[in-house]
């Protein structure tokens, strides 16, 4: 199926190509078992780190590939044409963990951490949410305080992607709670920390190839240098560190919207009523149309957003906008797909219940549409 990749390079369609092969071989056939079993496969990490593909945008003084936003972009979309789940883990660990301690973390910080974590030997997660924090950041209730050489850290984190399997995580913990926002502050903890705690894995209606858990501080005690950027600037460091998370959301929605568009056009072909494929019928043919069309615009507000960011332009209104897109454009057409597939499309075995599952959860993680529209009519000045 052509798709529109006149403005990529030689490279980026090199690129595309190989990872297409590669999820063919090695993410595709274990999606369902992955997904069955709510387990990450984490031999993923060291193969995906050996490829190069873990340091895609990341200099090549910490151990990356360099790259950039629009490289990624390719990357997320064709990991999600394998598993939805699969690819948010790596995701977490790329994007949100790996990506903040590149940007904010000190040298001796980034030097330890960020070579073994590109080479997939470690593993990293994104420590944000809460009970009563999550579109609003200014709840958290997690408390950093500092004494001495170190931070304590008491409170509790729910909904962390990687959890269970994580070696560190990046943790969002405030350290002047009067200032609400303004007084959060950024911390790499390592599993093996005292005071650290797994409470407990959680189960997941979708994306469950990804491991999720409640993760519990009490008088947890880290030193000073585990501080990630400057103390009380952790939201705004978030912030950024989201804001091109919200490229990487679009893109996996436009790999799994393309899965389910691929899906059904087998499906349509092959199966037959009254005499004749499916895919015959109008109804049917305007459908599929349909879900081809709003996957090519989905993608083209991704990788729009994602060249400002490599050009240093504005682009937080441009990943709003092609996450809120691109995710809701996903959720329709998964829902289409299962829809022409019928009967075989609602089968436990059938990969369509599978992408059906999965699409909802991109709309609520990294800012659900919602507070994406809020976004895009604040910048637009309303």
């Amino acid at each position: 199926m052509a798709e529109p990749d006149f403005y990529l390079s030689d490279e980026q369609r090199e690129l595309q190509r190989t990872l297409r092969e590669f999820v063919a071989k090695e993410i595709t056939p274990i999606a369902a078992r992955c997904d069955a079993q709510e387990s990450f496969p984490k031999e993923v990490f060291p193969m995906l780190g050996a490829l190069g593909y873990l340091g895609l945008r990341f200099p090549e003084d910490v151990g990356g590939s360099g790259g950039t936003n629009l490289d990624y972009a390719v990357f997320c979309e064709e990991l999600a044409t394998g598993s939805a789940g699969i690819a948010l883990g790596l995701y977490v660990h790329m994007a949100l963990a790996c990506a903040a301690l590149e940007r904010f973390g000190s040298a001796s910080l980034r030097r330890d951490w960020l070579p073994p974590a590109l080479r997939g030997e470690r593993i990293g997660g994104w420590a944000f949410a809460e009970a009563g924090a999550g579109s609003d950041a200014g709840s958290i209730a997690t408390r950093a305080v500092a004494d001495g050489d170190t931070y304590v850290i008491d409170g509790a984190k729910l909904f962390i992607t990687n959890g269970p399997i994580a070696d560190f995580l990046i943790v969002v913990a405030s350290t002047a709670p009067e200032r609400r926002l303004k007084g959060l502050s950024l911390f790499l903890v390592e599993r093996d920390r005292p005071g650290f705690r797994i409470a407990r894995s959680l189960s997941k209606l979708g994306v469950r190839a990804s491991e999720m858990a409640e993760i519990v501080f009490e008088d947890c005690r880290v030193p000073t240098g585990n501080r990630i950027g400057r103390e009380h600037s952790g939201f705004l460091d978030a912030l950024h560190t989201l804001t091109l998370g919200r490229i990487g959301s679009a893109a996996f929605a436009v790999g799994l919207a393309r899965a389910a568009l691929e899906a059904t056009l087998g499906h349509a072909r092959a199966r037959a009523q009254f005499g004749q494929p499916i895919g015959s019928f109008q109804a049917v043919r305007f459908g599929i149309a349909d879900m081809a069309l709003r996957i090519e615009a989905s993608r083209l507000l991704c990788h729009r957003a994602a060249i400002a960011a490599d050009r240093g332009l504005p682009h937080g209104r441009e990943a709003s906008m092609a996450k809120l897109y691109a995710t809701e454009a996903c959720t329709r057409i998964v829902e289409r797909a299962l829809h022409y597939h019928g009967a075989s499309g609602f089968m436990s075995e059938s990969p369509v219940s599978r992408f059906y599952r999965d699409c909802k959860v991109f709309e609520l993680g990294e800012g659900s549409s919602e507070l994406q529209r809020e976004m895009i009519a604040r910048d637009l000045g309303i």
